[in-house]
């Protein structure tokens, strides 16, 4: 069973629903606190949506610097699977695992609904049990989800495949290119403003359609620890090292390590930096 991280910011609101969303979906929720340096030996971490830290300064300026911040960098610079959700996502960005800056959204007011989404890429480890174009209905809801980048990082990111989702029916805060979430060039860092953990439970819920990112997530890690026994031996012909191996690494969205297609898996390397941002989830 995989296990999974959520870090708990003071000032974080959707932490509990994060792992709650974990248990409900079959995996094992790991509750993370700011100011430990140990990430408990989780498979992946999410950070989840909120106001951490009051967001003075800006929102995710001060979780970024905080204790478990720098376990989580170091530990996605190696391949581990991350998501911020919301304010997660300001985080990323603060953080510089994620490029470009979350600003004041455009109507200039906190904004709550649920969000038709198309789905961009499948080559991310959060993203590869959804089908691309699939067009999903996810809640969302923050007054600071206005994403923007400069030209030459906006073209990159369109031009590698790393903007993940996209708004449809209407851009509910100014993000350019209606851009919902991002990847890292390696497709194991993921950020986006809406909340799946809000859309796993039929009772609640009005669609499902948050489960596919851990479904996601949860072939990834099962495709990455096989059991003991299954994976060959790289002394054999079709050890790691072969293309034709089950258990070889392939190219994520950018050609690095790790693309995240129901056949696919692998581990990568840190993302780069870029603009920052104003206030708020």
């Amino acid at each position: 069973m995989a296990k999974i991280g959520v870090v708990t910011f003071p000032g974080s609101l959707d932490d509990q629903d994060a792992l709650r969303a974990i248990k409900l979906t079959g995996g094992e929720p790991v509750s993370l606190w700011h100011a430990s340096d140990s990430l408990q030996g989780v498979d992946a971490v999410i950070l989840p949506g909120g106001f951490s830290y009051g967001d003075y300064l800006r929102c995710g300026a001060i979780a970024r610097f905080s204790p478990v911040m720098a376990e989580v960098i170091r530990a996605a610079g190696k391949g581990l699977p991350v998501l911020g959700i919301c304010n997660g996502f300001q985080v990323l960005c603060e953080a510089h695992l994620l490029p470009g800056a979350l600003i004041r959204s455009d109507r200039r007011t906190f904004y709550c609904k649920d969000q038709q989404l198309r789905v961009e890429s499948t080559d991310t480890v959060w993203t590869n049990a959804f089908a691309k174009d699939q067009e999903i209905n996810i809640v969302l809801k923050h007054g600071e989800g206005n994403f923007q980048a400069d030209d030459e990082t906006l073209r990159r990111l369109e031009g590698e495949g790393r903007v993940v989702f996209r708004y449809l029916v209407e851009n509910p805060n100014g993000s350019r290119n209606g851009i919902a979430g991002i990847t890292n060039e390696t497709g194991n860092v993921v950020g986006l403003m809406p909340h799946p953990e809000h859309n796993v439970d039929p009772l609640v819920s009005p669609t499902l359609d948050g489960v596919g990112f851990f479904e996601s997530v949860y072939r990834f890690v099962n495709a990455k620890t096989p059991p003991s026994g299954t994976c060959p031996t790289p002394s054999s012909p079709d050890s790691p090292s072969s293309p034709s191996s089950s258990c070889a690494l392939v190219a994520g969205p950018n050609g690095g390590a790790p693309a995240t297609n129901a056949q696919d898996d692998g581990i990568g390397k840190p993302q780069d930096d870029g603009a920052q941002k104003v206030q708020g989830e």
